[in-house]
């Protein structure tokens, strides 16, 4: 069993114990929290839809706030002595999915 979740703009394949690093959420460590749930199948149907997921839930549980590795930026224009570095280290939730109800 298994479902299809979105968080931060992005969409998860989630099924139960599932150990995710999302976008930063706001939410205190330990907390529950419940997620959009996009589709649901069972291993033998998927539903798909607002209406045929009424019922649906998926559970989370909220295991730390980390951040990315490091990404450096680097641009050069040749022959001009232009140079500029940056860098850019995004948030990340960890969550791990405690349960998968399927309507």
């Amino acid at each position: 069993m298994f479902a299809v979740i979105r968080t931060g703009g992005k969409q998860y394949k989630v099924s139960a114990k599932d150990v995710l690093e999302v976008p930063k959420m706001d939410a205190k460590e330990g907390s529950s929290i419940d997620l959009e749930v996009l589709m649901t199948s069972d291993g033998k149907t998927a539903k798909i839809g607002d209406k045929e997921n009424a019922g649906a839930k998926v559970a989370a549980k909220i295991v730390n706030h980390i951040r990315a590795p490091k990404i450096t930026v680097f641009k050069k224009k040749r022959r001009q002595n232009y140079r500029r570095t940056k860098g850019h280290r995004q948030d990340l939730t960890v969550i791990e999915i405690t349960d998968v109800k399927v309507a």
